[in-house]
């Protein structure tokens, strides 16, 4: 069932040495711990402990395996301060399925030799002892009900006692004591700070980092918000709430000394001097320098009177309440404000207030008598008449009506109530007290003529107007009156609430809110997303003030827009923002506002792990902290694809795991081909090709590309094409969108582009077809033919009698020089994509200008000599090895050659040594010798006058005869002054010289040239010595076979 162990050698009683685990190793506790190895006794078996499920039990020590400290300083379990994160701090703590374990751990109860216990003795069996938590195993080989029972030292847990203060001092001496940032153990030799809200106790490097962090977030965000920094404030880890000062130096609790020394018998991080923090009475903490909050004093206090100060008491501080004070619970009796009562109230804090007693008062009229508190009564005054005296003490309100002394009935005293006097007022209706008309403006002794006896004698009136000022600072209009004034009957113009409009009105009739017009204000308010809604907006006209104030204000270059303040309260945005925050879980909750809203103020108190979850950020975080990136590989399933997994890094879920990179064959969707070299992960395969499928229509094919079955053009629609049908009423095509299977209509005319010709189809003018059913349109229209037909016509007769082909005559042209013929030959390949782009060059009318790349001399001349030939102006760039050319298109420019220089590669180059047979191609021999002078490009306005007088002292011996030709040079024909014969070639070089000098001294013309012309003034040949060969030479060459056919014309 069991093997013994061998037999120890010297040393068994001392536990084996084993190796300590590497740093940042948290698979292994200080004893072993999960995967471990647990030492122990030689005499003691090795004992199965029950397993747990995942195959290994926390922290399974055996009862006598040797303890070792967990901060042990420079011990074997790792660097100083023990196991701990970064090996720096606390001892090591087990992990039981990636998770920290805290508090009790197995025991295990002492065993007999190796010879007793079996290995099995922790396996299941019906003798098993009943296991109790807490309480040792036993053995069941080894169960001895008379052997002593030998406990193992267990961990100190946390501490128990009532106050924080002890709690803490106890915990930090045990190494249970955890900092909430780092999760380490916080020591007995660690660096701390408390916070002075929740007496948390952190390490301080923790605790600074913490700050620090948090106030560089906060201004940070605030900086990409565009907000002023934040003050610097952070929050407590432990109470989350704000702090002002950074943690800066390791002080003793009650921060009298600066890095305290830890003393023996003192409490951990204690300076050992009295507290002396304040307390809510004036005696200071007494206690020895601890941690978290002082206790209550339990000294006595000082002698305090009660609120009315007619006891004092002495009692202990903790009993005494030294902010409110104490009531002695007797009578107050204090005088009140009046002076006459004393406050009936109990002993009690601040002023007694008003006097409340009921006093029997009388008014000043007399009239009314009533009981009134002693606090609502006036000054008591003292008031009379012929009969009583009384004291009066408040105002009634009711009308006087104490009679004159008159004595008439219906003359009393019509003010409210009031101080009487012994002897009643004098009528004021009296002939002694009136002297004018009820206006005032006109004496009494003008309206009547005896004076008035008696106060009820009529008061006469004047025909004036009234002009009393009413209480709306306009006069009456009334003629004089006796009774008051009546309403204002005056009109006025009243601005409304926004000053926009005005309302004309009575001014009696106007109420006291100015009235409002239709106007909606439309002001853009202070959060500039929102306009005023409000019709007639008393705050408008301010608003526009403001803002032409904004815009008058100088702004600098560059400078930032200007933020406006002092915005009308009318124009304050009270809508609550509700735009979402960075975090995206909460909404602004301020009063709508510019630029971007504030940072979330919450936070989030869970983990914050990556995709995987190897990667965690410890709470508490801003809300909004995105997950932190990992460095761990990917864990997530894979594609559907049999490739092997492209190696990546842990990435969120909405970003997706990279494609299969792998290229395989795959068909196109339109099944047409197989590509291969595809992307594993490409499921739109397209081969391009078009779908070519017949629609439905009939008449036309899909041109979609590759596409899937079922999405042709008409799948959604029908078939758009157009009909392209040709039509029975002329030859082109129906234009109309597809009309299957219905005939096409040709009732419109047709707009297709059509030519009308003359009869010899030499004219030819372009023109739209109009062809329709009800009218033919230009189909059948001809031309007639013009002198230019008739010309072409004789000249075609002509030919025929000749057997000139000018097709045949013109096949054997070269319109290339011989340099770029040549140059063709040893480079045709070079020389033909060259040519292509001078081609697609020529052929497009808006490129005015090409550039080639960089190349070799000799193929920089054969572009420059192929630009020659096409009429091109070339020009070559930049130094070597950049040197290029660039072409230009010319005026001179008519349009590419038609022949490609291959063609003329194979053409057997004309000979010119041979002169020409006698019959058509005479006229073109050399033997006709020069007879005059051909000036070019003339002076404008020349006359023959001119030339004759030039020209006539040089060539004495000549008669010069001067023709202008229809192409604009001048003819100078020279003849013998004696005979009108020929003259010899030499005689006329000889002038020539002198003839051109002239001609360009004066500016005559722009060169002179010998020549040799019939009698109807036609060029048969000219002394021009350029090269044979090029495409200008094909203008020329044109011009002269139209010089022959002209001189063949018939007359």
């Amino acid at each position: 069932m069991f093997t013994p162990d061998p037999t120890p050698g010297p040393g068994a009683n001392r536990p084996p040495r084993r190796r300590g685990p590497r740093r940042g190793n948290r698979l292994l506790g200080a004893s072993g711990g999960l995967g471990g190895t647990v030492a122990q006794n030689a005499n003691t078996p090795s004992v199965s402990l029950p397993q747990s499920p995942e195959g290994a039990a926390p922290n399974a020590h055996p009862h006598n395996a040797p303890e070792y400290p967990n901060h042990t300083r420079g011990g074997r379990n790792g660097r100083r301060g023990g196991f701990g994160r970064g090996g720096r701090r606390g001892g090591a703590q087990p992990l039981v399925n990636g998770q920290r374990v805290f508090g009790g751990e197995l025991t295990a109860a002492p065993s007999n030799p190796p010879s007793v216990a079996g290995s099995a003795a922790g396996s299941l069996a019906a003798d098993a002892p009943e296991f109790i938590p807490g309480r040792p195993i036993i053995s069941r080989s080894t169960q001895d009900p008379n052997s002593a029972q030998i406990p193992r030292s267990r961990r100190m847990s946390k501490s128990q006692a009532p106050d924080i203060a002890t709690r803490t001092h106890e915990d930090i001496s045990s190494g249970n004591y955890e900092c909430v940032i780092c999760t380490n153990e916080v020591l007995l030799n660690s660096k701390v700070w408390s916070c002075k809200t929740c007496w948390s106790v952190l390490h301080l490097s923790c605790v600074k980092k913490w700050s620090k962090n948090e106030v560089s977030t906060h201004q940070q965000r605030a900086t990409q918000n565009g907000e002023l920094p934040p003050p610097r404030q952070w929050r407590c880890p432990g109470c989350n709430l704000p702090k002002e000062g950074l943690p800066e130096n390791y002080t003793c609790w009650c921060e009298k000394e600066t890095d305290p020394r830890s003393v023996p018998g003192l409490p951990p991080h204690s300076c050992g001097q009295s507290c002396s923090r304040s307390r809510q009475c004036p005696h200071p903490c007494s206690q020895t320098c601890h941690a978290g909050p002082c206790q209550p004093c339990d000294h006595m206090g000082p002698s305090l009177a009660c609120f009315c100060g007619k006891e004092t008491s002495t009692r202990r501080c903790v009993d005494t309440n030294y902010e409110s004070g104490w009531s002695c619970g007797q009578i107050c009796g204090d005088l009140l404000p009046c002076g006459e009562h004393t406050c009936n109230r109990g002993c009690h804090e601040g002023l007694c207030g008003s006097c409340e007693v009921l006093v029997e008062s009388k008014c000043f009229c007399g009239q009314v008598e009533k009981a009134l508190p002693c606090s609502d009564r006036s000054e008591e005054r003292e008031s009379r008449n012929e009969d009583n005296i009384w004291i009066g003490s408040f105002d009634c309100g009711s009308e006087c009506q104490r009679a004159y002394d008159c004595g008439k009935p219906g003359h009393f005293c019509k003010r409210t109530c009031h101080v009487q006097d012994r002897f009643p007022l004098h009528c004021p209706f009296s002939p002694d007290t009136i002297t004018h008309c009820p206006c005032g403006k006109t004496p009494l002794s003008i309206l009547i003529t005896e004076p008035r006896t008696s106060c009820t004698s009529p008061i006469p009136h004047c025909q004036e107007k009234c002009k009393k000022k009413l209480p709306c600072n306009h006069y009456c209009r009334q003629t004089c009156h006796n009774n008051e004034c009546g309403t204002c009957w005056e009109e006025i113009d009243i601005p409304c609430r926004c000053g926009r409009t005005t309302q004309n009105m009575i001014c009696h009739e106007r109420s006291e809110e100015p009235p409002a017009c239709e106007r909606i204000c439309r002001t853009a308010l202070n959060c500039g997303r929102h306009e005023c809604p409000v019709t007639c907006c008393p705050g408008e006209k301010k608003a526009a003030e403001r803002q032409a104030l904004n815009k008058r204000k100088a702004r600098q270059l560059n400078a930032s827009r200007p933020v406006e303040e002092n915005f009308e309260a009318e124009h304050i945005c009270l809508k609550v923002c509700g735009r979402p925050l960075k975090c995206g879980s909460h909404f602004c909750q301020d009063l709508c506002h510019k630029g971007p809203c504030r940072s979330c103020l919450e936070a989030v108190f869970e983990d914050i792990s990556c995709a995987c979850g190897r990667t965690v950020l410890q709470p508490p975080q801003p809300c909004g902290t995105q997950p932190p990136p990992c460095h761990f590989d990917c864990i997530k399933p894979t594609g559907t694809c049999d490739h092997p997994r492209t190696k990546h890094q842990c990435h969120p879920d909405a970003v997706p795991c990279p494609k299969c990179p792998y290229l395989v064959e795959k068909p196109c969707v339109c099944g047409k081909r197989n590509l291969k070299n595809q992307p594993c992960w490409f499921t739109e395969v397209r081969c391009g090709l078009p779908c070519g499928k017949k629609l439905k229509c009939g008449n036309h094919y899909c041109r979609k590309q590759c596409h899937r079955n079922g999405e042709c053009e008409d799948t959604a629609s029908p078939c758009t094409q157009p009909c392209g049908r040709k039509k029975s009423v002329c030859d082109h095509t129906c234009g109309d969108s597809c009309h299957a299977p219905y005939p096409c209509k040709e009732t419109t005319p047709c707009q297709a582009k059509t030519f009308i010709t003359c009869e010899c189809q030499h004219q030819k003018k372009p023109a739209q077809c109009l062809a329709s059913k009800a009218s033919d349109g230009n189909s059948k229209k001809t031309l007639d033919c013009n002198d230019e037909c008739l010309r072409l016509q004789r000249n075609a007769k002509f030919a025929a009698a000749l057997n000139i082909d000018p097709i045949t005559h013109l096949d054997d042209h070269i319109p290339y020089s011989t340099r770029t013929l040549e140059f063709f030959k040893e480079n045709t390949k070079f020389c033909q994509t060259y040519e292509r782009e001078f081609r697609v060059f020529a052929a497009d009318s808006e490129e005015k200008r090409l550039r080639f790349k960089p190349m070799q001399a000799n193929q920089r001349a054969f572009l420059h000599s192929l630009a020659e030939d096409y009429g091109f102006d070339s020009e070559s760039q930049d130094p070597e090895p950049h040197r290029h050319i660039c072409i230009f298109k010319t005026p001179r420019f008519v349009s590419a050659p038609m022949k490609t220089l291959a063609q003329c590669v194979k053409i057997k180059p004309p000979t010119t040594a041979e002169p020409a047979p006698l019959g058509s191609h005479s006229l073109m021999t050399t033997a006709e010798p020069y007879n005059a002078f051909l000036l070019s490009n003339p002076r404008f306005g020349l006359t023959i006058d001119e030339l004759h007088a030039e020209l006539d002292p040089v060539a004495s011996n000549f008669k010069l005869d001067v023709s202008f030709l229809v192409s604009g040079e001048v003819i100078v024909k020279a003849t013998a002054s004696a005979s009108g014969s020929w003259i010899h070639k030499t005689s006329l070089s000889t002038l020539k010289t002198a003839i051109s000098k002239k001609v360009t001294d004066h500016g005559l013309g722009s060169s002179c040239i010998l020549c040799s012309v019939d009698s109807n003034l036609n060029v048969l040949r000219r002394d021009d010595n350029s090269s044979a060969g090029g495409w200008s030479q094909v203008a020329k060459g044109m011009h002269f076979i139209n010089g022959i056919s002209q001189s063949r014309e018939l007359p």
